[in-house]
């Protein structure tokens, strides 16, 4: 046996490298299943972030259906979600083929790639400008010629959605008018869905400045066989009800969630009815709908219904309508993220602290599950991976604050005294953090260093009151919740109070660079992070652009609020190392916001380092980016916190007070 060391935290040596993080990233969302073959979408970082469809065939064959420089994303609401349907076509033996529809990102048009073709076929017609007319959300027409889907378009500042009924056939992509509009009326439009029997339509949608989240109706209508549907109803939602996910149960049935009693349950409604709670539960059956076209529950043959359900992270379970009963189906895997069947096969993404995100196909009855597709092979040994302990602690007034705490896990470092620790802080900030694997955190905590990842009040996974403890108060709650993460670790022993960071993406930026104002924290690491509040609202896209409104306060009434709670204005009082992390490309938060906060900070004589990405976006989808962003931030700490640069990693040049580094 090797006896284990002692090395300076930070030092610590790992395999887990940051080119295997990055590489870790390839993600997978988005299955279908159709008469026993599936689909799915898989993001690589390794190809500059494309996004291409798999397909899994019956005797196990996996194939790419799109080859390079084709990338099937869809820029929705900038967020996107589902790109792509796969379409039953009948060859000329009547034999059904499935090809599948995509939304392809350079241009935002559908197009249709036929079994067996490598070269697909526009669907949709080339709008005035690249991106345009974008779609998403898609499903199959009852009269399997048709795609009904959520089309979003852009003219010059206007942005209006609809929802489109579009030909197979492509006539579309060169005669306009036969791309039909089906719904109009709201500002956001989502999950589109025809009765089985092709006679009417139910949606969801919601008008600003309401996100998906806090209200939203569902809607239903008989749907004609030409033009637009009319005489559309309410069978749920309002102002202060989020209504998510409709599913046809059948010709006058409809499931749903809903978190009319606090948390997103699942109901079910007839079209000439009221609505029944299936299972009446303090715990979530889906994720926040940031993305278009999530599946958290699916409809068997037999009328069981497989379901996401939990807090931040979301386990299965399946539910029997005939009895009421839920059963937890036990995996290897505690945190899913989505859900497929065709009635008798069910798929999902689904992960846990050390099995990397994979699809996996699940045995409903026991639980049981097959790994169909594991993008990263070779995982590191699983005592270099950090087993997150959930905890409850007490924030400011006695409020409860959830968190996942990380502990430095290295099996061949004795780990001595308080660690330096960084509080993670997720972005939104309507989300979560989950304990999915991740190895982004494995890279920090198999060196030394530990991470607290806060769900703050206004994350979601703990119902809708929690959720509302950032109405009003974004930049204040978020603030307060992540000092106290920090302060419980310090109280505890775990952390040294001279060893504190926090970092953030997007929302969590702010929140980050709000906490660096309280003295706490030695210093802090922005991704792509909010510096200015008003700026955002007047610059950012569409589909956030009203989301201030509930957690601040409407303009002009908050003027001075939006300005008291911007980093930007709030610099001089940041003493501590600032790392900014930025991509140049970014439509939700703009590069500008990142270039003048490092103005402010070289002026206030604070360190910082300002690193931009030539080409990114909100989020960084290249390896490149995700390996220099995460050596970028461990020298960065190594700097701050011991003064030295860890080995294998370039150091990090800082703007000083006396203009060196």
């Amino acid at each position: 046996m090797n006896e284990r060391v002692i090395l300076p935290y930070g030092s610590w040596p790992s395999p887990v490298t940051a080119a295997d993080s990055a590489q870790g990233t390839v993600r997978l969302g988005f299955p279908s299943v159709a008469a026993g073959e599936i689909w799915w979408e898989e993001t690589r970082p390794d190809e500059g972030g494309r996004t291409t469809v798999m397909h899994l065939a019956p005797d196990g064959t996996v194939t790419d259906l799109l080859p390079a420089p084709w990338n099937a994303r869809t820029r929705v609401h900038e967020y996107g979600g589902r790109s792509y349907l796969p379409v039953p076509r009948r060859d000329d033996k009547a034999l059904t083929r499935w090809g599948i529809v995509f939304a392809n990102f350079s241009d935002q048009r559908l197009y249709l790639l036929e079994k067996g073709s490598r070269e697909p076929r526009p669907l949709t017609p080339e709008p005035a400008s690249p991106g345009a007319l974008r779609y998403a959300d898609p499903v199959l027409a009852p009269d399997r010629k048709h795609l009904i889907c959520v089309q979003e378009s852009h003219d010059g500042a206007a942005v209006t959605r609809s929802i489109v009924s579009i030909p197979l056939s492509g006539r579309a992509s060169h005669t306009p008018s036969a791309v039909r509009t089906l719904v109009t009326g709201a500002d956001f439009f989502a999950s589109p869905v025809p009765s089985p029997d092709g006679t009417k339509l139910a949606w969801i949608s919601w008008d600003s400045p309401r996100m998906p989240w806090t209200g939203t109706q569902l809607r239903v209508a008989a749907l004609p066989g030409s033009g637009p549907v009319t005489a559309s109803r309410v069978l749920r939602g309002g102002i202060k009800e989020s209504v998510l996910h409709p599913r046809w149960r059948d010709d006058d049935t409809l499931y749903f969630v809903s978190d009319w009693s606090g948390w997103w349950n699942l109901y079910e409604t007839r079209v000439q009815g009221q609505a029944l709670a299936l299972y009446p539960d303090e715990a979530e059956f889906t994720p926040p709908p940031w993305q278009l076209g999530t599946t958290p529950y699916c409809v068997l043959d037999n009328g069981r219904i497989v379901t996401l359900r939990g807090h931040a992270d979301l386990t299965v379970s399946a539910y029997d309508p005939a009895t009421a009963d839920l059963t937890p189906l036990t995996t290897p895997y505690t945190t899913w993220q989505d859900l497929a069947s065709d009635g008798t096969t069910v798929v999902g993404v689904a992960s846990s602290p050390t099995e990397p995100t994979s699809l996996v196909r699940l045995n409903p009855d026991t639980g049981a599950t097959t790994v169909l597709r594991r993008p990263l092979d070779t995982p590191p040994t699983v005592d270099y991976l950090p087993r997150p302990e959930a905890t409850t602690l007490s924030g400011r007034y006695g409020t409860t604050v959830h968190a996942n705490v990380y502990p430095p896990t290295n099996p061949a470092i004795e780990d001595e005294g308080p660690a330096p620790y960084v509080v993670w802080v997720h972005g939104g900030p309507t989300g979560a953090a989950t304990a999915a694997f991740d190895l982004h955190k494995a890279y920090f905590t198999s060196r030394g260093i530990g991470i607290i990842d806060v769900n703050y009040g206004g994350s979601t996974g703990y119902g809708r009151s929690y959720r509302e403890r950032l109405n009003g108060q974004w930049g204040v709650v978020d603030v307060e919740d992540a000092i106290a993460a920090a302060q419980a670790l310090v109280d505890k022993g775990l952390a040294d109070p001279t060893r504190l960071a926090i970092r953030g993406g997007s929302a969590g930026g702010l929140t980050t660079l709000l906490a660096l104002t309280h003295g706490v924290f030695a210093c802090g690491v922005s991704y792509y992070g909010v510096t200015d509040l008003l700026r955002l609202a007047q610059e950012t896209h569409d589909f956030e652009s009203r989301y201030l409104d509930t957690i601040i306060g409407a303009l002009p009434g908050y003027t001075s609020t939006y300005r008291e709670r911007s980093p930007i204005n709030r610099a001089a009082e940041i003493t501590s190392p600032v790392l900014l992390l930025q991509g140049t490309e970014d439509p939700v938060v703009p590069v500008s916001q990142a270039r003048e906060l490092a103005a402010v900070l070289r002026d206030r004589k604070i360190p910082h380092a300002l690193v931009e990405f030539e080409g990114e976006s909100h989020g960084f989808r290249r390896t490149d980016t995700v390996t220099t962003a995460l050596e970028k931030e461990l020298a960065f700490y190594c700097k701050v916190f011991f003064g030295f640069t860890p080995p294998g990693v370039p150091p990090i040049e800082l703007v000083t007070p006396e203009g060196d580094s």
